[in-house]
């Protein structure tokens, strides 16, 4: 995309995170229990309709204009990194998470967003780190705990990966104690995420942590 190419041409803003710095991050210790549903945080972020050029041009002139800038960055970036263009993402991403405060709902919805994008590019370390720092943050989103104990899977810390996933199966014993129900909780994961998460399942089967 030509555009797109002009765009990235424009990106002075050089990336907040590293992989370096997120794979040795401390974890964020879990809670005991995540029932909060923190539907503001766990959304797609999509404020124009469309594709190819004529979606990211329109998508442009809503970040000129200051009509939901902050949105229209996210969106841009999650086209990015959807269409390889990893380094053009991540800069406007990083865009969109200076612009907004850790725990406020665009924040946190962005930085959700920032972090499964790379994720799904493999970018563990870097994704780990967005989600870390949400789990830092007030209430207990019930999302969090599959989803830290994929990433810290993930990234061969298997036993944190455990420890999280515990707090999953604390909240919902009779739904997280049976991967058979995995397709049903994570419907937007893919297969081989779930498949992944089967696998931290089964270490929590053999060795169940305590609480606390």
């Amino acid at each position: 995309m030509n555009l797109f190419r002009i765009f990235q041409a424009a990106m002075l803003v050089s990336l907040a995170l590293s992989a370096a710095v997120a794979q040795g991050q401390t974890m964020t210790k879990p809670k005991e229990f995540y029932f909060d549903q923190d539907v503001s945080t766990v959304r797609k972020i999509v404020v124009a309709q469309g594709e190819g050029e004529a979606l990211a041009a329109e998508l442009v002139k809503m970040r000129d204009r200051g009509r939901k800038s902050i949105e229209a960055t996210a969106q841009l970036a999650h086209i990015a990194l959807s269409d390889n263009r990893a380094e053009l993402g991540k800069t406007l991403y990083e865009q969109a998470v200076s612009g907004t405060a850790q725990n406020s709902s665009i924040g946190r919805a962005v930085r959700w967003n920032y972090a499964w994008d790379l994720y799904r590019n493999a970018d563990y370390a870097q994704a780990f780190g967005l989600w870390n720092d949400l789990a830092a943050g007030f209430g207990t989103p019930a999302w969090l705990p599959p989803t830290m104990a994929l990433s810290l899977w993930s990234l061969d810390r298997k036993a944190e990966a455990v420890q999280w996933y515990a707090a999953a199966v604390r909240t919902e014993p009779a739904l997280w104690s049976d991967p058979a129900n995995f397709a049903q909780l994570l419907p937007e994961w893919r297969e081989q995420d779930r498949a992944r998460l089967i696998e931290v399942h089964a270490a929590w089967q053999a060795n169940p942590p305590a609480w606390p």
